[in-house]
């Protein structure tokens, strides 16, 4: 078949005689939009939540705080389906904190809906000290009611994957096992609660429990094996 060439010729290529057609190209797949956290996310009219039990020393609350979280799913349907926290509300039949709990979990749910990293949030809060000094619950120290929320943004983080759970492996496990042999604590799971490591234990920046001994010249957590020796 004979066809007018029109155009400026810029390339050519010589086809042998019974060469076969060259196969066209698939064509490319639509791209994806995938769809990530930003503040300018409309809030759903239904959303998908979990709430918290967080029960205190009295001296700290006398009544428990409720903690709801609530998550939007995005990219529902697809590969890329995610749970990403939305908001934050604390509930509690006390009103002696509810100036800064009103004022927290504005603040907080603000950056759940900026997106991006947000698990800085568990280290700022796990890092704040009461000045009347911290408490033990459930066989753990906390050094303030604000660094328990914390602790439960943390679990919830874990709980819709966005933050990994850190477990010791069996390295770690024989290490530590080891330790508390050498100083004569016990395992968490059969000492009471604020006893299983050494009286003269200090607090661990870490774990926050009071498990750091000195072994060898190195500052040692027999809990979680954070070590200042590395």
């Amino acid at each position: 078949m004979t066809r007018k060439i029109e155009s400026k010729i810029v390339a050519y290529k010589v086809k042998t005689k019974g060469q076969e057609e060259d196969t066209p190209a698939p064509a490319p797949e639509p791209k994806q939009d995938i769809e990530i956290m930003h503040d300018a996310i409309q809030r759903p009219e239904k959303l998908m939540g979990t709430t918290y039990k967080l029960k205190t020393p009295e001296h700290v609350s006398e009544h428990s705080l409720f903690i709801t979280i609530n998550d939007v799913i995005l990219n529902e349907g697809t590969d890329h389906q995610v749970r990403r926290p939305f908001e934050i509300f604390i509930n509690s039949k006390s009103l002696e904190h509810y100036q800064w709990i009103v004022a927290l979990t504005r603040i907080i749910s603000a950056v759940f809906r900026k997106g991006g990293d947000i698990a800085f949030l568990v280290d700022e809060l796990r890092s704040v000290f009461d000045p009347k000094g911290g408490y033990w619950n459930k066989g753990k120290y906390v050094p303030s009611l604000i660094a328990e929320i914390g602790n439960v943004i943390e679990q919830h983080l874990m709980d819709i994957g966005m933050l990994k759970n850190p477990e010791t492996d069996e390295h770690q496990k024989a290490f530590l096992d080891a330790k508390r042999a050498e100083t004569g604590s016990k395992p968490i799971e059969d000492a009471p609660v604020n006893t299983g490591f050494p009286p003269s234990a200090s607090l661990c920046n870490k774990c926050h429990n009071k498990a750091v001994v000195v072994k060898d010249g190195c500052q040692t957590c027999l809990n979680c094996g954070d070590s200042k020796c590395g």
